[in-house]
């Protein structure tokens, strides 16, 4: 699938209306570098500062796709095993009602504590447990899609149960599934920028970004720069992941 023009500017345009206004804002107003920085001084900040924000930046995308990779498998296995047992999936149901609310400002000190402020684990978790939750809805939902149906036509022509998870409910499940995971990456991501900016090492960009924020205003914004990049980054590789999957099982497009 090809971007038309029109998808391709509209961005563009609306970058750069947004900064025309940032800096009209700013300037017109005469608003403190302290309260808000131009644009300028924070591409002054992020060519200053390039190099600990970009080793501050593959920190914490280790820890997103760390979080992103266990809570996707973890998400796929347990929602197999719910779509296929009664009995787990109701097992499974309200504990993933809980997991879908635990607020991480209030896990991640907890989770400092008990596994260490120097291990970059805690933050993964936090990550994997932002990222599960999508993943087990959209695969369980996917998982379903077959309908009775497809089961019985499936039965007359004498399929096994292998053959029928592949040609039937695996074509169905799989765009479901990646676009549980296109939203478990940014999850992931503002998880763990979250988690870092709650404690632990002083080496990502949620770190950064909190002592950045009581000195220089305009080196915290090039650290947001620098999140925002790794979250469209991680946005963009799951968004194409699932375009990929449509194209291969167009039958299993979500709908």
């Amino acid at each position: 699938m090809t971007l038309s023009p029109t998808r391709l500017i509209a961005p563009l345009v609306v970058g750069l209306i947004g900064l025309t206004l940032w800096t009209l804002t700013v300037d017109v107003l005469g608003i403190g570098t302290f309260f808000l920085p131009g644009p300028g001084e924070v591409v002054t900040a992020l060519g200053e500062s390039w190099a600990p924000i970009r080793a501050a930046f593959w920190v914490t995308a280790a820890n997103a796709l760390w979080g992103l990779a266990v809570g996707g498998v973890l998400g796929v296995a347990l929602a197999g095993v719910a779509a296929t047992t009664r009995l787990f999936d109701g097992m499974l149901g309200p504990l993933v009602a809980i997991i879908a609310v635990i607020p991480i400002v209030a896990i991640a000190p907890l989770l400092y504590t008990m596994l260490g402020t120097d291990q970059e684990t805690p933050r993964r978790i936090i990550g994997a447990i932002a990222a599960f939750v999508p993943v087990f809805v959209n695969t369980l939902r996917g998982l379903r899609q077959t309908t009775p149906l497809q089961r019985d036509l499936m039965r007359t022509y004498a399929a096994g149960p292998v053959q029928r998870f592949r040609t039937v409910t695996l074509p169905v499940a799989v765009p479901y599934t990646l676009t549980g995971l296109r939203l478990a990456g940014s999850l992931a991501v503002i998880s763990a920028l979250v988690a870092e900016y709650f404690g632990g090492v002083n080496n990502g960009l949620g770190s950064a970004i909190k002592n950045a924020a009581t000195s220089n205003h305009a080196r915290a914004f090039a650290y947001v720069g620098g999140a925002i990049v790794l979250g469209l980054l991680v946005f963009a590789l799951t968004a194409a992941l699932e375009r990929l999957a449509r194209r291969a099982y167009p039958s299993g497009e979500s709908r």
